[in-house]
């Protein structure tokens, strides 16, 4: 009983230590010694809030001291030696992104990396973003996600970038809310099981099913801010429908999934034929409390036909 005791005030300690420094400052906490304690450490690195709001902080730090200052300490502190990257045009490692960040601020000194959304889940984080990298233009729809180890460093990245188009269809960017409450910001945490729920049951149901029926899932309204597709539910089961007879080998595998309060993002590789190189594509959606998508956002990027500069996948 004393031993437990003991062991338990000692985790008790190391947990309040990783708190306190996870909300003081960016610096990534101490790890245990015994096999005990580092799966405690390492839970409580993936489920503690405080440091799922830290990751986010960090991520945003980094990307913006990166792309926009040019600032290179923050690979150093923040970003391990073996960072493994998916990006296909960049090699893996912490001294390629520092090579690449030097030839980037060189070209781009004025590069704002204009963050909208950003969510934490586990030892991921997702940042949604609309960069420009010259003053003037209409930039580019990014979604970067980070994994952070249990040290709180950034270990592994993700992307997926598509250029903003002039125009659209439904006569939103793709980036703002429309829907209410007008943030971009998560909502309440004890939401995000119920909308994970939703938006992985919508998902699945409708591009790994391949069933139309899914759009019972969704609002009347159903704002939309992918660029080619107009507002509202109406007409989308015969769309999809026409679609899934159209592409009858589709395949859509469901990669990783992203969720906080009412915003769910779902990291995806879609291809029209089991030979098809196919899309890299990251899918965010918010649900309402009523258990109904209210809107949608999305980046998508072909998965290119040149061999990548590292010896991973897009996924």
């Amino acid at each position: 009983m004393h031993s437990t005791s003991l062991s338990r005030k000692a985790v008790a300690a190391l947990l309040a230590t990783a708190i306190v420094g996870s909300v003081a400052g960016f610096a990534p906490a101490a790890t245990a010694s015994s096999p005990a304690s580092s799966r405690a450490v390492a839970d409580f690195w993936r489920t503690s809030p405080h440091v799922q709001e830290r990751n986010k902080r960090v991520a945003v730090h980094v990307l913006r001291q990166l792309f926009e200052e040019g600032d290179l300490s923050v690979a150093d502190q923040y970003i391990r030696a073996d960072y493994i990257q998916h990006n296909p045009m960049a090699p893996n490692g912490r001294e390629a992104i520092k090579n690449f960040i030097r030839d980037w601020h060189a070209r781009f000194p004025d590069h704002v990396y204009n963050v909208k959304r950003v969510l934490a889940q586990g030892d991921l984080v997702m940042v949604h973003s609309n960069p420009v990298s010259e003053s003037g233009t209409r930039g580019s729809s990014v979604v970067d996600i980070f994994r952070f180890d249990k040290k709180g460093m950034i270990a592994e990245h993700w992307d997926v970038v598509q250029a903003v188009p002039e125009t659209t269809v439904n006569g939103n960017d793709m980036f703002g809310t429309v829907s209410q409450p007008r943030t971009n910001q998560p909502g309440p945490r004890w939401m995000t099981p119920f909308s994970q729920k939703v938006a992985t049951a919508y998902f699945d149901t409708l591009l790994v099913d391949k069933n139309p029926d899914a759009v019972r899932y969704l609002t009347p309204e159903y704002y939309q801010h992918n660029p080619t597709i107009p507002n509202g539910s109406a007409g989308l089961r015969e769309q999809f429908t026409n679609f899934f007879q159209q592409f009858p080998n589709l395949i859509v595998e469901r990669k990783r999934v992203i969720a906080e309060g009412d915003l769910v993002a779902i990291h995806a590789h879609y291809r029209l034929s089991p030979g098809d190189r196919g899309q890299a594509v990251v899918d965010i959606f918010r649900v309402g409390k009523d258990g109904k998508i209210l809107e949608h956002w999305d980046s998508v990027q072909d998965v290119p036909s040149t061999p990548p500069l590292n010896d991973n996948t897009m996924f």
